[in-house]
């Protein structure tokens, strides 16, 4: 394993960072004032803190002990009531909002019965035992290993389960564009299969997790995702006892394939920053924000409903500007071109949902439109509308470089 002495004078959690690329898997203090590093295979790692240790620490331990911050939206101790004693299936549970979420209920709701983790990527499942199995609670987590495209390896997992998160898709916008047929089986076939077999077990809420590329797709991901939506919307009609409500979010900053990382490690290796279009807009969501939106959801949704909630957003330029001074850099910008099937602006909100939505202040709640086909009676009244201006990432409440700074800091970035 590489490895490398550092003082006390730099930063711990800019050293783990440049030696991320190392392979690593622990950190060792050597001497009160020296460290030897190597780099963290955690997701989670720019959340570390040293303070107080003196003594070989794994990365799990480590990383693991950062607070879990919820804003005011989200009612923890409501939370902890609805979760007591219950079992919970995560699919895709391997990706980042399925380890904060695992981090959550290890940290926070320890009263819950089970919580299952459903991916088909063995080596991710690995590391997220490691990752929690110092924790007290370790033994409620259950690993399963199986994909949502198959209906019988879901049934396995879904007995006995009471919730079921649904987060497992594919995401990545160039590679769906190559192969569209395999976002079709995942994100709309699996998401099919996923809630069929919830509502065949009597789960009492399943949460779908969407895009805002679902909302005027151009792309085979946001196209899928459309359709994603349009599937659990079209159960949650005959779901019985089973509540299926959605939510739908911008790109998750600093998760894996985004751009904050790109830019990060272009940034330490003194090589031009490339963006794809400096006017092109993004909204800017931290995981906490995700897990918040979804913790939101499952509170307080109705079925059918869709939540979103009001990012702000700022520019690619910006964010390459923001991060270069951040790190005092000498890096340019180098412009590309757009990539296969990306939009100068993100929505999150149609015109035509805006129309119906409720205004929750921090979220927008998109209820389920439960007529029938019966359209007749709908030639003589319809709705009425006002024209109003759909949710983008253009119009949203642009941040400052300061406010994109500090929200940069609190994800480790600084």
């Amino acid at each position: 394993m590489n490895k490398i002495l550092i003082s006390n004078k730099t930063k711990i959690e800019k050293a783990l960072k440049i030696f991320d690329k190392l392979g690593g898997k622990c950190l060792y203090v050597i001497k009160k004032n020296k460290f030897l590093v190597g780099s963290l295979t955690d997701g989670d790692w720019r959340r570390a803190s040293l303070k107080g240790k003196s003594k070989k620490s794994t990365v799990s331990e480590i990383c693991n002990k950062s607070p879990i911050k919820l804003n005011k939206d989200t009612s923890l101790e409501q939370i902890k009531k609805i979760f007591k004693n219950k079992t919970i299936l995560f699919t895709g549970g391997t990706g980042s909002l399925g380890n904060e979420f695992t981090r959550l209920m290890l940290e926070k709701c320890k009263s819950f019965k089970k919580l299952i983790i459903f991916s088909r990527d063995e080596f991710k499942q690995y590391n997220q035992r490691q990752k929690f199995k110092s924790y007290k609670q370790f033994d409620k987590l259950r690993f399963f290993l199986g994909d949502v495209r198959d209906k019988k390896s879901i049934r396995s997992a879904m007995k006995g389960v009471d919730f079921v998160f649904h987060a497992a898709a594919l995401k990545q916008v160039p590679s769906c564009e190559f192969y569209p047929m395999e976002a079709v089986k995942t994100n709309i076939l699996g998401t099919n299969n996923v809630v069929d077999v919830a509502v065949e077990n009597n789960v009492e809420k399943v949460i779908c997790l969407s895009t805002d590329k679902a909302v005027y797709p151009i792309n085979a991901m946001g196209v899928s995702k459309a359709m994603m939506e349009k599937v659990f919307v079209a159960k949650s009609r005959t779901s019985g006892k089973t509540k299926i409500i959605g939510t739908r979010y911008g790109n998750v900053m600093a998760s894996r394939g985004s751009v904050i990382p790109l830019f990060y490690n272009q940034l330490i290796n003194n090589k031009p920053l490339t963006i794809t279009n400096p006017n092109m807009t993004r909204f800017m969501m931290t995981l906490d924000n995700a897990v918040d939106l979804v913790l939101y959801a499952f509170e307080n949704g109705k079925n059918g409903d869709i939540f979103v909630q009001k990012a702000p957003s700022s520019t690619i330029e910006q964010l390459a500007n923001v991060m270069i001074k951040i790190y005092k850099s000498k890096s340019t910008i180098k412009n590309i071109g757009i990539r296969h099937g990306e939009k100068m602006h993100e929505t999150l909100l149609s015109k035509e949902e805006r129309l119906v939505s409720e205004d929750l202040g921090n979220y927008f709640r998109i209820p389920t439109d439960n007529r029938d086909l019966n359209y007749e009676k709908y030639f003589e009244k319809g709705l009425k509308s006002n024209a109003p201006e759909e949710f983008n990432s253009f119009n949203a409440n642009r941040l400052k470089d300061d406010e994109l700074a500090n929200l940069l800091s609190s994800i480790g970035y600084n």
